[in-house]
């Protein structure tokens, strides 16, 4: 079938069912914290729909701890802010040099910038032996072809959602408070570790009038750091959980409603096996891709020729792209599939669809290309990011109908041409 021949009639209806769909899940399960018993009870709530119209569903179980992702805003934050105002006390007081001050600031501050890297722009799981795990969940669900699968296609979203990052909410979309925030803690622990460091060589050689400045103001860069600490501390909100009606049930139902569209059209693939993978801990670092990445990654990169379409919320239509590079510019995508899909929406009627660079944070697809497996994202989110994201205000009454009908007409485009042609 072409997509062209598929009946609009059913995405039409299949719009309408996810709008309801969400609003019940949140009205019903409430905001989902990765691997917590909301997050299970929706999955559970979606494997009963699924098991309506896909061959085969089942859950796979894995460990994760929920809060080591970004648990680092709060470590860094207090370790950097106890060095440099005990380290500037000690000094007064003559129990230590200014010597090992700037010593004990540069390697507290290198570590915790290491931390971060590792954590929040590299994705490693680096931190989550110091925390309690728990047992969380991945939801799939598949529709076999009459004969035998030489093609897999897996249209993926996340169901948990998000903490809240309290400069977006207060910052209401007016305002780039994350950007200060963020920019003035790592920009300044950055800049503090080089001061650290300069003194630390003035101490040992003669820099002349530069180290001399140095050693007489580098308190004032430390304290500097200091504040951006302070609100570094204050970024996350673990108490308070998005509703993630956009970031990401928009992704969840692009997943479930792949296999519901093809149901309804009545499309049966001869060799062609289509998934639905519902993850749980995307917002705890990809710990639910990450884990069936690795489980599957002999299957997904064998015999079979298999892709992963991850979908992340479906919104702002002006930004639906195809994102070819991810994790903050560091994964490239499969170009082959990256261009399928791209092909197909232009085939869907959308021509402003472009290849995007997630430049600042990530989705689930970098897990799954990071294994070798071929993926890539289709997402429309502004990337300033949008006043929903992350906060209170991410709720079924921010839904936009339009953008999810243009990525579900994309989806099935997709699915249709890899059927034909596979990622040729």
């Amino acid at each position: 079938m072409k997509f062209k021949d598929f009946p609009s009639a059913v995405i039409k209806e299949n719009v309408e069912y996810t709008v309801r769909e969400i609003t019940n899940v949140i009205k019903k399960y409430g905001p989902r914290e990765s691997g917590n018993d909301n997050c299970f009870a929706a999955e559970k709530h979606l494997k009963k729909e699924l098991d309506q119209f896909c061959d085969e569903t089942h859950f796979e179980e894995y460990q994760m701890s929920p809060k080591a992702f970004l648990h680092f805003t709060k470590t860094v934050a207090v370790s950097i802010i106890i060095a440099v105002i005990a380290c500037m006390v000690l000094v007064l007081t003559n129990v230590i040099s200014f010597f090992v001050a700037q010593c004990v600031i540069a390697a507290v501050v290198g570590i915790s910038l290491f931390v971060t890297v590792m954590e929040f722009l590299m994705y490693k799981q680096f931190t989550d032996v110091l925390f309690k795990k728990k047992t969380a969940h991945n939801l799939i669900a598949s529709r076999k072809p009459r004969g035998e699968i030489k093609r897999r296609i897996v249209i993926s979203g996340h169901i948990d959602s998000a903490y809240e990052w309290r400069p977006l909410y207060y910052g209401k979309g007016k305002y780039n408070f994350m950007g200060l925030s963020m920019g003035l803690a790592i920009g300044g622990g950055v800049i503090s570790f080089i001061i650290a460091v300069i003194n630390i060589a003035a101490g040992i050689a003669d820099l002349g009038a530069f180290g001399s400045f140095m050693l007489q103001y580098s308190y004032y860069f430390h304290f500097v750091t200091v504040i951006g600490m302070v609100l570094l501390y204050l970024f996350v909100d673990f108490k308070t959980i998005s509703p993630g009606a956009n970031d990401n049930l928009t992704g969840t139902y692009s997943a479930v409603c792949a296999l519901r569209m093809l149901d309804m059209a009545g499309v049966e693939f001869e060799n062609t096996e289509v998934v639905a993978m519902i993850t749980d801990g995307e917002e705890a670092g990809l710990r639910g891709a990450k884990a069936y990445a690795k489980e599957h990654r002999a299957e997904f990169t064998g015999d079979v020729e298999t892709a992963v379409l991850c979908c992340d919320t479906l919104t702002d239509l002006e930004y639906l792209n195809i994102y070819s590079r991810d994790m903050t510019g560091t994964v490239k995508h499969n170009q082959k599939f990256s261009q399928l899909v791209l092909d197909s929406a232009k085939e869907a009627g959308y021509n402003d669809a472009k290849f995007a660079n997630v430049f600042f944070g990530s989705s689930d697809a970098a897990a799954f290309t990071q294994e070798g497996i071929t993926a890539t994202c289709l997402a429309a989110m502004d990337p300033a990011p949008a006043d929903y994201y992350h906060n209170r205000r991410d709720n079924y009454d921010r839904l936009v109908p339009k953008a999810i009908e243009t990525g579900y007409k994309i989806i099935i485009a997709s699915i249709l041409n890899f059927d034909e042609n596979g990622c040729k």
